[in-house]
């Protein structure tokens, strides 16, 4: 079987992830070139493996052939990027989160790979981390049965040299806050494993410890449509170290609670149907950084649906529906009121995307 061939645009801090999961799928797919603004990151990064590199995307895909594109440019490319690979080279395309910075942008990436015939798959690794799909599991077995609440907590700290690496970074108009970046993982998981559709948002955002445009702490409450609740509490404006990142699930029959910094810790497992003394599921790993380790499942399960034409976990409506709550969520912060949710529709008031929002 000839394996996928894929090209790299954007070797900043996340290729590495990339790299490792495309590596451990090694006799289904391989890079065959990269792309950086910057010549010396694609410089590096070619000669490590062996392959051309480009400073220019349009250079790379006329001169070498690929079957998917990965992009890990800012947040604020993505979108114009997707668009260009879509539309002139015809080839599917996988993109870091978030997706797109505008609801309208992530649209465009949208409609251009329907319009192409083509796949635009989003990056959400966590997904695929073993605790996270035991969790799922439970979940369509109605283990939980009646449910209470979802939460997600996110204690991090990100201080001014963080954001004082690059100019766009905590900006609205390409960058987004703690919302944006840190928690969006943890958002997507909690909603994902509650599967019930979102009713309203109501939240309130702040930017307590770093000169940015965005929040670096919010807190938020959801309605789901089932009748539970969802919490969401942000910030990275913990000091002076990362304490937790965890998302739990309360229900009538059983609480899990995940935990570590990638949720790659299964720290609470209690189900009613179970013994009180029964040993939870050994399914936490280590983990080195926030990034963890499912980018390796994630290449999978894209290459595996490029060769079958199954469905992939996450798609672009996927990731347009997570994006669509941000925007929700930082709608009511600026109007300070609770907001309907639609998750194909359009939120005015947000500010992320825009230019000139700072005072």
């Amino acid at each position: 079987m000839a394996r996928t061939r894929i090209a790299l645009i954007g070797c900043g801090r996340i290729l590495q992830k990339h790299l490792d999961g495309i590596a451990a799928n090694e006799d289904r797919a391989e890079v065959v070139a990269v792309c950086d603004l910057v010549e010396a990151k694609a410089s590096a990064a070619g000669e490590t493996l062996g392959v051309p590199h480009y400073t220019d995307f349009h250079a790379m895909l006329e001169a070498v052939p690929c079957d998917l594109v990965s992009i890990l440019t800012d947040s604020g490319s993505h979108a114009p990027i997707t668009v260009a690979v879509l539309q002139e080279y015809s080839v599917d395309v996988l993109v870091e989160k978030p997706m797109a910075i505008t609801l309208e942008d992530a649209d465009a990436m949208i409609q251009a790979a329907q319009q192409a015939g083509r796949r635009l798959f989003v990056v959400k690794q966590n997904r695929f981390n073993p605790p996270i799909m035991k969790t799922r599991e439970a979940k369509d077995a109605g283990r939980f049965g009646k449910m209470v609440m979802g939460t997600v907590r996110l204690r991090w700290r990100r201080d001014q040299g963080y954001y004082d690496q690059a100019s766009w970074r905590g900006t609205w108009s390409e960058d987004g806050g703690a919302l944006t970046n840190q928690t969006v993982h943890y958002i997507d998981l909690m909603s994902w494993l509650m599967d019930s559709p979102i009713e309203t948002v109501f939240a309130r955002t702040a930017t307590r410890l770093v000169d940015i445009e965005a929040e670096d702490t919010a807190a938020v409450v959801l309605t789901f449509a089932d009748g539970a609740l969802g919490v969401i509490e942000a910030t990275t404006a913990t000091r002076p170290l990362n304490l937790e990142a965890s998302v739990s699930l309360l229900g009538e029959g059983g609480t899990v609670v995940l935990g570590g910094f990638a949720t790659n810790e299964l720290v609470t497992w209690n189900f009613g149907d179970e013994p009180e003394d029964a040993p939870k599921p050994d399914l936490s790993y280590p983990v080195d950084n926030v990034y963890g380790y499912g980018h390796i499942a994630l290449y999978a399960d894209v290459i595996e649906a490029q060769a079958t034409g199954r469905r992939a976990l996450i798609e672009g409506e996927d990731g347009r529906r997570v994006l669509a709550l941000l925007h929700a969520i930082y709608h009511s912060a600026e109007t300070g009121q609770p907001v309907q949710f639609q998750p194909d529709g359009y939120y005015e008031a947000s500010p992320l995307g825009r230019t000139g929002q700072q005072e």
